[in-house]
């Protein structure tokens, strides 16, 4: 029997169904060719793992399916019942497994595919087919990775920090990275990724795998030592939390798996075309007044804020925490979702025809899913809060968590939202989730996976309510960042750090999973409110231009020299706008520990930034080899944007009388341009246009 192959832009997989149990996956990697076929299966002989493994299968690690029965246990051994195969060479395609096991009284599918970018994503479903219980433990994804992946990268962090890497060897034994935070989590690896020896962004093979799932959740790589290697994910479940009856199902959330031949940079292309499938409107430049007032909503003072805003070229204002009934400082007043009457006496209507008149869009803060005990909502239905009705869980930030998967609590927040975004024709809702969730009970049971679902569904509602509507993910910073929201969301909060030196490393790695207009990325204030570092202006905006741009800086404060300034980067990010929100993202594996280079490139036009983060050891920096060109065309260089300070510039960036300096591709990856000496926090914007 021939092999079942899917493959797309380089990418090739390739089952083997010729078995008695599940297919089993023989590649996934680099493409095969137009040869492969029925000689391809001897050899692709060496051991590898059904879709779905389990010691039936001869596979003694990390089982795909973990659970128990209510009465006799059987361990579980698929047989085959259908497989259903849509595919074009050349342009991926979907495979759907349906297996059972009469004795374990289980039934499942599993649906595999593969987009036009060689993106793949699995997801499973398991139905109980017997008159007793069947208990979920756990239903994994995975693919297996050949031996020559002897490396792993993965992500932890923490507030205001996240997405911190961390690289070891891809020894023996099960490598996992577990969350029970109820929510994606700072510290969550985002990516799991396996490669060759000193892998980089532009070098080496690589595969990546991500779970697309906002709750609890698991990453791991395993080697056997039957020679076998994969990477997996799936939703990681608690006891008793998925009992199925005779007839349920349990499905897991898709799982996306990445390869790349030519380092990490191609692996994130391959992401960022699954959320560019769903396209967004032009990307407005927003102001969030938090780090300005805080909690002071004295209506002329934000008045003059939309303001300054407007002037600067902002597009839209988004109003913050502060507005609701109560809510004068962050220990009251969440689940109060009214607008309150004691600061606003007229509503917020004031505020928000002002800002359109403005020419601004409007936006509203709101954390649905949190309620201060010191709240109306909370004094009124205490037994609406997630936890065991006999004991309170442990506070955080003065909030507990509001049971989301109960009916009324379910309708009392979308009556709520529903009712402001149509009052007050909101353009835009900034969607915050600050805490981790602790012991969540639903029902007596643990209460994760219905919470998350349930938040799901609440976003879902609200946008298929208010088509226009758009809906940022905010979870204390970068804390719930995931396909799973972005599926219902139209960007992320990267960081509740605006400092600029962090912002850069965190924005590099969260922009391997996310493209550069879903990250939101905002000029802070000269001091940090998270660090305490003073940095320039055009430094904070250099940084902030490479993603969804905004403001978060009182800018009543500015001086007339800082508006300006800001003003001009504004209008560069406007005019840059199509190459940044539509190019492929690439990342020089720059020799210089001290600096960074990156940048967007579109066949026509390129843009990119040389980072200067601290003190470099060499006296005179090394050339500035551009990553992602064109060998064959022709650029004209040159400098964008305001140029650093007391900065000697190099001939190309000086504008010389004769115009652009003009050179090829191949020049520009090979031999380079020459830098500038930058200080450290200094930034050099370049743009190349295709002749």
């Amino acid at each position: 029997m021939s092999p079942v192959i899917l493959s797309a832009a380089g990418v090739a997989l390739v089952l083997d169904d010729s078995g008695p149990g599940l297919p089993r996956v023989r590649h996934f990697g680099a493409g095969l060719g137009p040869a492969a076929g029925p000689g391809l299966l001897p050899v692709l002989a060496a051991p590898s793992p059904p879709l779905l493994p389990a010691q039936g299968d001869a596979w003694y690690g990390r089982p795909g399916l973990s659970g128990v029965r209510d009465g006799e246990h059987w361990p579980v051994r698929w047989s085959l019942d259908g497989i259903d195969v849509s595919a074009e060479p050349g342009s991926g395609g979907s495979v759907t497994v349906t297996a059972s096991d009469p004795e374990a009284g289980l039934r499942l599918v599993s649906e595999l595919r593969m987009d036009g970018g060689g993106l793949v994503r699995l997801r499973h479903t398991v139905t109980n087919a017997a008159a007793s219980p069947y208990r979920v433990a756990g239903l994994m994804c995975v693919l297996p990775v050949p031996e020559r992946a002897g490396e792993l990268l993965d992500f932890t962090g923490r507030w205001a920090l996240e997405k911190v890497p961390q690289r070891r060897e891809f020894g023996q034994g099960v490598w996992s990275r577990e969350n029970r935070r109820g929510r994606t989590g700072h510290d969550a690896t985002g990516l799991l990724v396996a490669g060759t020896g000193g892998f980089g962004f532009r070098s080496g093979e690589v595969w990546a795998v991500h779970a697309g799932w906002s709750g609890d959740h698991v990453h791991y790589a395993e080697r056997v030592a039957e020679g076998v290697a994969l990477l997996g994910a799936g939703e990681l479940l608690e006891p008793g939390e998925v009992v199925l009856a005779e007839g349920e199902s349990y499905r897991t959330p898709w799982v996306f798996f990445a390869w790349s031949g030519g380092g990490l940079d191609d692996a994130s292309a391959r992401l960022h075309g699954h959320l560019r499938a769903r396209p967004l409107p032009v990307r407005p430049v927003t102001l969030n007044n938090w780090e300005a007032t805080y909690f002071d909503h004295g209506l002329p003072r934000l008045l003059e804020l939309a303001g300054k805003a407007a002037a600067a070229g902002i597009e839209r204002f988004v109003l913050d925490d502060g507005w609701f009934r109560h809510r004068r400082h962050d220990r009251a007043g969440l689940g109060d979702w009214y607008v309150d009457e004691g600061v606003w006496p007229d509503g917020l209507r004031p505020l928000a025809d002002r800002v359109r008149e403005l020419g601004m869009q409007f936006g509203l803060w709101f954390e649905p899913e949190m309620v201060n005990p010191d709240s109306d909502l909370a004094r009124a239905h205490p037994d609406w809060i997630l936890g065991h009705a006999e004991r309170m869980p442990p506070p955080h930030r003065h909030q507990q968590v509001l049971d989301l998967a109960r009916p009324e609590v379910y309708a009392y927040l979308l009556e709520r939202l529903d009712a402001l975004v149509g009052e007050y024709a909101l353009d835009y809702i900034k969607w915050d989730h600050n805490r981790d969730i602790a012991e969540p009970v639903h029902d007596g049971v643990p209460g994760v996976r219905a919470q998350t679902l349930a938040a799901y569904r609440l976003l879902d509602e609200l946008r298929e309510r208010h088509p226009r509507l758009e809906i940022e993910s905010c979870s204390s910073g970068g804390a719930r960042i995931d396909y799973g929201v972005l599926a219902r969301t139209d960007r992320v909060w990267t960081s509740d750090s605006n400092d600029a030196l962090d912002r850069q490393s965190i924005q590099r790695w969260t922009g391997l999973l996310v493209p550069p207009e879903r990250l939101g990325c905002h000029v802070g204030a000269p001091r940090d409110h998270c660090t305490g570092r003073v940095l320039p202006l055009a430094f904070r905006a250099a940084t902030a231009l490479f993603g969804h741009m905004g403001v978060e800086w009182d800018l009543t404060a500015a001086s007339q020299e800082e508006l300006d300034e800001l003003a001009t980067w504004i209008a560069l990010h406007k005019r840059l706008r199509p190459v940044l929100h539509a190019g492929r993202v690439v990342r020089a594996d720059h020799p210089d520990p001290s600096a960074l280079l990156h940048g967007v490139v579109l066949p026509e036009r390129a843009v990119y930034a040389y980072v200067q983060l601290s003190s470099r050891t060499a006296i005179t920096p090394g050339p500035l080899r551009l990553p992602g060109l064109d060998p064959e065309a022709v650029y004209e260089v040159r400098l964008a944007g305001p140029a650093p300070e007391r900065t000697a510039l190099p001939e190309w960036a000086a504008t010389p009388d004769g115009g652009p300096v003009r050179l090829s591709g191949a020049v520009l990856g090979e031999l380079g341009l020459p830098a500038p000496a930058l200080r450290p926090a200094t930034a050099l914007v370049v743009e190349l246009e295709r002749v």
